[in-house]
């Protein structure tokens, strides 16, 4: 079936662009390629049949702009929101000027700050936007550019609206999509690059063989001591400590036989007397790899619970706000808002895929683990919390709980 499709593909493709020009074949080119790409991609955003459903506007030069670029320096590094729910660093690398649809319209380049570490993507430069046709001929949630710093001739550089792509958030949900910052919103319509993709949603599929082994850094800590030894929780206030609190963790193998030390080691540093917890995370052990500890207030006897690779799925737009705190972060404590409700995926010991809805203080906890699996911490979510702004429902929404009730 995936062969057959990818070869209708090839065959379509190959039809449309005969008697085009140059440019229109380099640019059906790119899209023949991307769907080949994902077609092949078994643990991708689509299904193989579903990737003869992806739609352009018309190729037109109108929608090519030479724009003049101003490249910037010293820019700070802030965290761009994704769509669900985190964020990734990034720079502002440049402010590009054009003219286009009649008006001159201006946009911000930026820099992945993890991809700038790999030697592969150095030179890659991303254009996020929005426009008038999102939600309608176009995803709802904007669409991106690739660029490189090659592409800088002197003081202009070339953007080819033709080149626009959706998100894989597009197609499929269990994607860290970068929301296109307000700055990067142009009043007025694209119409080139890819439309909306007119079908449901899939669910990301999760692929049990893509877990990483233990580096041997992470071993050397598994292994400095037997299960009951508390391990060294890294502190912010520690520039080596703070370089892998901020770094993302990667999916580790479920049935890797040294999560079960590693697990019980957690669970002892976690409940330290001296320092308790209700929850922990192995970025703060010094191991960037997905596990969390978290005690479940909202079962029967509250018990500590240890979870891999776990996933949040979706959130709620009602929020709390509540105290927080963190092993990782001393002397501080701040009221910090977040989803009230959530749904989390995870893989149990036998490799099973587990989903499950989780309310409350519980949910928070969740929400604060995970965000170390991502390099974010609650500092971050206060500066997010500050840019928005948010309509209190404590006139239309009266909560309670049975007397004698553990509260957090």
């Amino acid at each position: 079936m995936r062969k057959t499709v990818i070869a209708s593909l090839f065959v379509a493709f190959c039809l449309y662009g005969h008697a085009q020009s140059n440019y229109e074949q380099q640019i059906l080119a790119q899209r023949k390629e991307k769907a080949l790409e994902l077609a092949k991609e078994q643990f991708g955003p689509l299904k193989a049949d579903q990737v003869a459903s992806l739609d352009y506007f018309p190729i037109s030069p109108n929608y090519k702009a030479k724009a003049k670029i101003e490249v910037l320096f010293d820019e700070p590094v802030f965290r761009m929101p994704t769509y669900d729910g985190t964020s990734n660093e990034y720079k502002r690398y440049a402010i590009v000027t054009f003219q286009l649809n009649g008006a001159e319209r201006t946009l911000n380049i930026y820099q992945s700050v993890a991809l700038f570490q790999n030697p592969a993507y150095k030179k890659h430069l991303f254009l996020p936007f929005l426009d008038q046709t999102n939600g309608q001929e176009s995803y709802s949630g904007g669409r991106y550019i690739d660029l490189s710093t090659d592409d800088i001739k002197g003081s202009t550089i070339e953007i080819d609206f033709n080149k626009a792509y959706n998100p894989y958030c597009a197609y499929s949900n269990g994607y860290r999509c970068p929301v296109p910052p307000v700055e990067n919103n142009l009043e007025t319509k694209i119409m080139a690059g890819e439309k909306a993709f007119h079908k449901a949603k899939n669910e990301r599929p999760v692929n049990l063989n893509a877990g990483q082994e233990f580096t041997e850094a992470d071993k050397k800590i598994i292994l400095s001591g037997n299960e009951n030894t508390l391990l060294r929780v890294l502190q912010t206030t520690d520039e080596k400590d703070l370089k892998v609190l901020k770094a993302t963790s990667s999916d580790v193998k479920y049935n890797d036989p040294l999560l079960e030390t590693l697990s019980k080691r957690m669970f002892a540093t976690v409940r330290d007397p001296n320092h308790p917890g209700v929850g922990i995370a192995a970025p703060q052990i010094g191991i960037n790899k997905n596990l969390i500890w978290v005690q479940r207030f909202d079962k029967p006897e509250q018990p500590f619970e240890f979870y891999v690779n776990p996933k949040i799925l979706w959130r709620s737009k009602l929020k709390r706000k509540g105290a927080e705190g963190c092993l990782s972060i001393p002397n501080r404590k701040e009221d910090v808002l977040r989803s009230y409700a959530i749904r989390l995926q995870y893989i149990n010991k036998e490799g099973k895929v587990i989903e499950e809805n989780i309310e409350g203080f519980t949910a928070v906890i969740f929400q604060h683990e995970t965000d170390h699996l991502f390099g974010i911490l609650f500092p971050d979510r206060l500066e997010e919390q500050e840019k928005n702004s948010y309509v209190p429902l404590n006139d239309k929404i009266d909560f309670s709980i049975l007397p004698k009730t553990l509260t957090p």
